[in-house]
């Protein structure tokens, strides 16, 4: 079996602009992207019809404004816990730091193959990239990870991190990788993948996963997925390495089984998630499974400094996907596009945060949005999505905006005077009816090309069928 090493972030090729121009060029894409996100809306919808959710949803923004207020006390206790149930726990600093820690402790153990299951922390800090540079065989064993490794691609969801591709292009990733032709059914295709997959659990050294949530009172880490790889890699190899980002952290098993049940329902439409692995610890004398050690490393790579600023709502965010696939933006173009770990609007607020305002994606993601708000009503914790992507494009400054700041400045002080509002809007009557063809304008000229390049402008409101 053999794994691609996927392409660096840093390798991205192009602008924003630029890839996004050419996803939407990728009529196979739209396709998969349409179909996904289409299945999605119907299963929100049958939550909505089924549970409480508005209810739901104001419980749980509740309990993630609590946890983020609370942090440090509550690291402070599930480091507490974690270690009298016989575990380890690393706070990182940075990305580097946890990826030091982690290459550190499998050189210290002899290991050589390391089963992962879907971690979009590991993704963030870059993990596999870095075991690997340290000699380690690195195996993902979520099926839509390993798809993604076998591409030497990206993920292109929070949850479903190949949702961009269809059946036949994962038929042709297996067939490429077995050196035989493989059936296109997907039941053919999910047994394929656990016959490969089923020798990496068994010699694994090392097993890493993500955290979904830790409950700080006893110490618990908990690993929510829907295919079991994750009981697999927690549980077979001899050492468990969980890798969390600092906010994932909740007080109580009541907070927990509020966010718990919220998960599912907004990331799949489903009222529960095919597994809930909840780990206190390594295995103990009486119990039959489970790793001789737990370790457990917290990563903070900026997110202490984002608590008491007005972007400390990015860190509600329970990674469940569905700003993404409520998105206009995200729902054209896919993931992958975005050039980060994290895409659509939480990626859009959350990377430029995370990697710092010299990073090129911060003068570009926050404007992957039209500002609609389906991001806010979508989220399960009510995170104000729309309002923190208007302040991070307060904050960018991309090339040439400046021009557009002083174009707005000069729209503004015309609009002030009666005068000038009247003078507009006579304009652009006249402006209208030369360009436009059939009550659209689809070419502006001059600043409003931009625009039209993506979209078309109506001549009149409301618009003619």
């Amino acid at each position: 079996m053999s794994e691609r090493r996927p392409v660096s972030y840093e390798d991205v090729t192009g602008s924003l602009r630029e890839r996004a121009r050419d996803a939407l060029a990728d009529a196979e894409l739209g396709g998969n992207l349409k179909a996904s996100s289409a299945s999605w809306a119907a299963g929100r919808a049958r939550m909505g019809e089924a549970h409480p959710f508005a209810e739901m949803r104001d419980r749980g923004r509740e309990i993630r404004r609590r946890s983020v207020r609370e942090l440090p006390e509550l690291l402070d206790l599930l480091e507490q816990r974690v270690v009298e149930a016989g575990g380890v726990v690393h706070r990182a600093a940075d990305g580097a730091d946890a990826c030091r820690y982690v290459a550190r402790l499998a050189h210290d153990r002899g290991a050589s193959l390391v089963a992962k299951s879907k971690s979009m922390a590991t993704e963030e800090i870059k993990l596999n990239e870095a075991l690997e540079e340290a000699g380690l065989r690195v195996v993902e064993t979520d099926l839509g990870e390993w798809i993604i490794q076998l591409a030497g691609d990206h993920p292109s969801h929070i949850i479903a991190p190949a949702v961009h591709l269809n059946k036949d292009q994962v038929a042709d990733l297996f067939a490429t990788e077995s050196g035989a032709p493989v059936p296109r059914e997907r039941e053919a295709l999910v047994a394929h993948a656990r016959r490969r997959l089923r020798e990496v659990f068994a010699a694994a050294d090392i097993g890493i996963s993500g955290v979904n949530l830790a409950v700080a009172e006893s110490g618990t880490v908990c690993v929510v997925e829907n295919e079991g790889n994750g009981r697999l890699v927690t549980a077979l190899p001899r050492v468990h390495v969980a890798v969390m980002g600092m906010e994932r952290v909740v007080r109580s098993w009541s907070d927990a089984a509020h966010i718990l049940q919220l998960l599912p329902m907004a990331a799949i439409g489903d009222d529960a998630a095919g597994y809930v692995n909840l780990i206190t610890g390594p295995r103990r004398d009486d119990e039959a499974d489970g790793p001789e050690e737990f370790h457990l490393v917290v990563v903070d790579g900026g997110r202490s400094a984002l608590r008491g600023t007005e972007f400390e709502e990015a860190l509600d965010c329970i990674r469940c996907g569905a700003c993404l696939y409520s998105c206009p933006m995200w729902r054209s173009i896919g993931g992958q596009a975005y050039g980060s770990p994290y895409s659509g609007p939480i990626g859009a607020v959350l990377t430029p945060l995370l990697e710092g305002p010299t990073s090129p994606k911060a003068a570009e993601l926050p404007f992957m949005s039209s500002l609609c708000g389906a991001c806010h009503d979508a989220c399960p914790v009510k995170i104000p999505l729309h309002d923190l992507l208007v302040r991070a494009r307060a904050v960018a400054e991309p090339p040439g905006r400046g021009r557009d700041r002083l174009a707005i400045s000069l729209w503004s002080r015309l609009w002030s005077t009666r005068a000038g509002y009247a003078a507009t809007r006579v304009g652009a009557r006249i402006g209208a009816r030369l360009l436009g063809r059939r009550g659209w304008l689809s070419r502006l000229p001059g600043p409003g090309r931009a625009w039209t390049e993506q979209r078309d402008l109506p001549t009149r409101w409301p618009p003619r069928p």
